[in-house]
């Protein structure tokens, strides 16, 4: 069995799992009173790979959600890339590590140009709906949902794995990443080592 997860915090799994779409079978492993940590922990041993990924992308706080979405694509999406791919990987690494508003709206403009249907288009418009306002400078601030991030960052994992043709091996190492990030095995701006 994997370690809980230090960062996800005691909050319980059905406070952070509420709206999500979860599986019946991982919906049958709930349990009223159980912690994201102790939720997460019977997710991975019932095998529920997408189930344990779309819990860490709403329980990680974004920033650290960002960069494991970050961590995955850079290993996961393979040459070549285009300038605005690269970019848009770029960019949601400095926002994760500064999280700044000029980052964020730059997050925007990249997943713009890389385009919202690809993986790296979306992980960086996961950063720009993380918070603020989505308004041009300068006009009524108008916030995101605060789910957009978990479910836009969960349809940038899910473009990543589909274009690999090891598609459930490709799950599972981001799973074992989102549980190195949510064990603080990964810190913002460095890569996981493990296995």
């Amino acid at each position: 069995m994997t370690p809980a997860p230090a960062r996800t915090g005691g909050r319980l799994a059905k406070e952070v799992v509420s709206g999500l779409q979860l599986s019946e079978a991982a919906q049958m492993l709930l349990k009223p009173d159980a912690t994201v940590r102790e939720y997460l922990d019977q997710l991975v041993l019932a095998d529920h790979t997408l189930d344990v990924l779309m819990v860490l992308s709403r329980a990680l706080p974004k920033p650290l959600a960002l960069w494991w979405g970050y961590l995955c694509l850079q290993r996961c999406l393979k040459v070549p890339r285009t300038a605005p791919v690269e970019e848009a990987l770029e960019v949601v690494a400095t926002w994760a590590r500064s999280n700044g508003d000029a980052h964020r709206r730059a997050c925007g403009n990249a997943a713009e140009a890389a385009g919202w249907d690809t993986a790296a288009g979306c992980l960086a418009g996961a950063a720009w709906l993380s918070g603020g306002s989505l308004s041009p400078v300068g006009l009524p601030v108008v916030e995101p949902r605060d789910d957009l991030t978990a479910q836009t960052l969960m349809g940038a994992l899910q473009l990543a794995a589909a274009e690999p043709k090891q598609h459930l091996a490709v799950l599972k190492q981001f799973q074992r990443l989102g549980l190195a990030v949510a064990n603080g095995q990964v810190q913002l701006g460095q890569d996981f080592t493990g296995s």
